[in-house]
């Protein structure tokens, strides 16, 4: 193994710790599972699809992994080739399935992000469902479950944030999200010692965004509290009462 081969198990193992308490704590995978992860191509599907396939090495359950990319943003789909991520899922020999994304014929462009997330995500379920894949992955990370919490907290007085577990169409498809406990900051450093493709241009019409502002006051709070992320985070699941008992009084972070 070669000094950047055992840097990358390393950092793997480390975020694997985190993912199987999220994984036990939520009741996330099961024996013979067919999870399909969301890869949008930046650094957090990428590391989830990578964490995922590296723990099916250690794990008592047994399960598969496929990818999923949607092609397109808000303003529309985007019907061409995308070389480096097929390329990439080729060399390590992921299955995957490609679809631009899909809207209604009156579906009026460009699209507000709202509406980009929701044609995006039932985009997601139609090509699950089409690879016989009964979990759906994202890669939300503590610092997504608190921006999120933030934004429902200053603009809808709510104390809520993403679930990590969802179900959808009578159980037939569950959401989930392994990344949960795991920081951006981690999964940055995870991201920097693996050979993932360039991202792609970010949708430019995505980068004013309310979930924008919060990220960058998240990052502000953080600076002065480095517990801020977490206590916002784990505030809004114990709210939901999805915490665990330990994580709901405090104790795990």
């Amino acid at each position: 193994m070669t000094h950047d081969e055992a840097r990358s198990d390393r950092l793997a193992h480390f975020l694997l710790k985190k993912v199987n308490k999220a994984v036990r704590d939520f009741d996330m995978i099961a024996e013979g599972d067919r999870i399909a992860v969301a890869l949008s191509g930046g650094k957090d599907s990428f590391t989830l699809l990578r964490i995922l396939q590296y723990r099916q090495r250690f794990a008592l359950e047994k399960y598969t992994v496929a990818a999923l990319h949607v092609a397109g943003d808000a303003r529309g789909p985007e019907l061409g080739p995308h070389p480096a991520l097929e390329d990439w899922l080729g060399v390590h020999r992921v299955e995957y399935l490609i679809r631009p994304i899909r809207l209604a014929e009156d579906e009026h462009l460009p699209m507000s992000c709202q509406r980009c997330t929701w044609n995006r995500r039932r985009t997601l379920f139609e090509m699950a469902v089409a690879l016989s894949c009964n979990k759906l992955a994202f890669g939300h990370h503590v610092d997504d479950l608190a921006e999120t919490a933030l934004l429902n907290l200053t603009h809808h007085a709510r104390n809520e944030t993403m679930l990590p577990v969802r179900r959808y169409f009578d159980g037939a498809v569950v959401l989930i999200r392994p990344l949960v406990y795991v920081p951006e900051r981690e999964i940055s450093r995870f991201a920097s010692a693996q050979d993932f493709p360039p991202v792609p241009p970010a949708c430019p019409l995505g980068q004013h965004t309310e979930r924008r502002r919060m990220k960058e006051a998240m990052a502000q709070m953080q600076g002065r509290n480095s517990r801020s992320t977490w206590n916002l985070a784990r505030s809004a699941l114990a709210a939901m009462d999805t915490l665990p008992d330990a994580e709901a009084r405090g104790a795990g972070k």
